[in-house]
This record gives structure tokens, sequence and C-alpha cells, in this order.
């Protein structure tokens, strides 16, 4: 269950978004090169300590949802209806991830990034720590686990699904193909017996 925010986390968290969305405009506006963190803070109207205790780089400003996605991700594992397999519900949350990245006005970010070297880099460094928080919220579950390299391949292989439905033209038909491929790589991880639990996407 959700516990409300308090009067304080309500306040942070619309400071928080409120940088953000600046940031945002900005780089869209003047290019993400041309526009620096004091552009922001000042456009903002916060202080640069201020902006920086919420967010640790210039980079970070762009990928502000990034703590959130990880969170949904290891959620996806650990939260999950009770005997639920995991394959679907990695799928269920990727799909509703890749979603809110291709909605309307996504696509002048994602040509931002790709014109960027640090943007770049920064993204493939949150993609590998995503995997990792992924590969070890499976490895915690002994239900689940089915040895280090493993959960760490089937995490890498879902992120991938992440970056690859997002570039697809057909997001969700991409989506379907890759995770009947993710099913049955993970299918024959499993112990001989069990393959059937996780069978019918």
């Amino acid at each position: 269950m959700t516990v409300p925010l308090g009067r304080r986390e309500r306040k942070k968290a619309a400071t928080r978004q409120k940088i953000a969305d600046t940031a945002l405009r900005l780089f869209l506006e003047r290019g993400y090169e041309a526009v620096g963190i004091r552009d922001v803070a000042a456009e903002a109207d916060v202080a640069v300590t201020t902006l920086f205790s919420h967010f640790a780089s210039k980079e970070a400003l762009v990928f502000e949802r990034d703590d959130d996605f990880e969170q949904r991700l290891t959620g996806a594992v650990t939260d999950r209806a009770p005997g639920e397999p995991l394959v679907p519900a990695l799928r269920r949350e990727v799909r509703s991830m890749v979603r809110h990245c291709t909605a309307d006005g996504a696509a002048p970010i994602w040509r931002m990034i790709d014109g960027s070297p640090a943007l770049r880099e920064y993204e493939e460094s949150m993609r590998l720590r995503h995997a990792e928080s992924l590969a070890a919220a499976i490895g915690a579950d002994p239900d689940l686990s089915r040895g280090t390299t493993a959960d760490r391949a089937m995490a890498r292989f879902v992120i991938d699904a992440y970056s690859l439905a997002r570039a697809a033209s057909d997001p969700d038909a991409a989506l379907d193909e890759i995770f009947r491929m993710i099913e049955a790589a993970w299918a024959v991880a499993r112990p001989s017996g069990d393959a059937i639990g996780e069978a019918g996407l």
C-alpha cells in the first residue's frame, strides 16, 4: 500500500519536478550543450545547491524518472501477486515504461539524447545499474533465482527489451516478440520440472 506523502515531502517532490521540467524545456529550446546548471537553477528560481540536492549531475536532469523506473523494475519482482510467474510481471512493467517513453512529445527528447555523447554514456550506465538492481531482486528470491549468471542474464535481457521496444516502429509488437524469446530463455534456465509454470504469456 502506498503511504501518502507528508507536506514536506510533497513540497520537495514539487520542487524536484519543477527543476526537471525547467531543465528539459531549456535543453529542448537552446540545446543540451548550450545550457548550464546555473541557467537551469536561475530559470527554476532555486539555488544551485538546491538543484544538486535533487539531481547529482546535469545528465540526471534529463533522466529524472531514473530512480522511479529502477524501483518499478525491482517491484515487478518483489511485489508481484502470490504465485504470479516472473516473466509476465516483468513484461507488464516494461510495457508500461515503454508506453511512457514513447508518448506524444517524447521524440525530441530521444533525439537530444542520441545527439549527445554525455547523455548516451549516462543512459548506458543507468541501464547497467538498473540491470544489476533487477538481477539482485531476482537473486534475492529463492523461488526465482537460477544462479548469479542466469539472474544477471535475465535482467540484461529485460533492460535490452525496453531499449529495443522503445526504438521500434511498433513497440507493443516488438515487446511481444522479445518477451517470447526471454520466456524461452528463462524456461531453459529453470529446473526441468518447473519450466511449464512460466509458460503461456
